[in-house]
């Protein structure tokens, strides 16, 4: 491998590390509904801000031992592992679609993925901040790689109309050559499989067993990455966490009251989708 290349790669590493520093400030503070811009970075024990020269991603943890610089309490090793999978997600984001737009397309999304993975894992929520206005990038970046000629050019729109026939096969065909209409499709499909899945258990067990939070995450996911996105995510995160289900249930001798977050799950697949191209994985 060239030396060029292998340099673009450790710096797309630091850069994941440097942003996974500041994706860990916003898995603290929105939750809390605090700003993610003021005050700077502090101990969240002492209030005390914390030097630039502790402030080093992944490295500073190290040479710090896991503890503040002043009070010596326990750092969390969510913070090194945040940053460490986001410098490991840029590198591997940049090995599958190169430098361009697509690169900086995902890596947005992946940011968003990462946030709501931990804050689910600890707080079991989902935020609205990351949902709906990503949701509306998703959407924006299809329409912003749209072929436009092929919808507003009477002729083709013809030749399509003709060609099309109503048919399902047909129909998804339709949606693979026009991304707006697959993003919008895709946040149509992923919020509406999980919102009926949600009100069915609900109907069953006259309980909720699935928050809104999940849906909108899955119609995030659909605009970015549209119908198929949507079904692989599905399938992959099913499995995920059946299997991850079921080992805890082992562990706890057949407890079946412990909650588990699904929003890990499905943001686990749509990664894996990213870097994978979904289905054709297996094929």
């Amino acid at each position: 491998m060239p030396t060029e290349v292998i340099l673009l790669y450790i710096s797309s590493f630091i850069l994941g590390s440097i942003i996974g520093s500041f994706l860990n400030v916003c898995i603290y503070r929105l939750p809390r509904e605090e700003s993610i811009v003021y005050p700077g970075s502090h101990c969240t024990s002492c209030k005390k801000s914390i030097s630039f020269y502790h402030n080093i991603p992944i490295l500073s943890y190290i040479f710090l031992k896991g503890k503040c610089s002043n009070c010596n309490s326990r750092i969390s090793f969510i913070y090194p592992a945040v940053e460490v999978v986001s410098g490991l997600l840029f590198m591997a984001t940049l090995w599958r679609f190169g430098l361009g737009l697509d690169t900086l397309f995902y890596l947005v999304f992946i940011c968003g993925l990462i946030v709501i993975t931990f804050v689910d894992l600890e707080h079991m929520i989902i935020p609205n901040v990351i949902t709906y206005p990503g949701i509306i990038v998703g959407i924006l970046y299809n329409a912003l790689i749209t072929n436009w000629a092929l919808i507003t050019n009477w002729q083709n729109s013809l030749d399509l109309a003709s060609n099309f026939s109503f048919g399902i096969l047909n129909f998804f065909e339709l949606l693979n050559k026009i991304p707006i209409l697959d993003s919008l499709f895709g946040v149509i499909l992923g919020g509406g499989i999980l919102l009926l899945i949600a009100y069915t258990y609900e109907i069953i067990k006259k309980r909720q067993g699935m928050g809104m939070g999940d849906v909108k995450l899955l119609a995030l996911i659909g605009a970015f990455l549209g119908w198929q996105g949507v079904f692989f995510v599905i399938f992959l995160s099913s499995i995920l966490g059946s299997l991850v289900g079921l080992s805890i249930i082992i562990a706890r001798r057949g407890d079946l009251k412990y909650a588990l977050p699904f929003g890990p799950f499905l943001s686990i697949a749509a990664i894996i989708y990213i870097l994978t191209g979904g289905f054709k994985l297996f094929l």
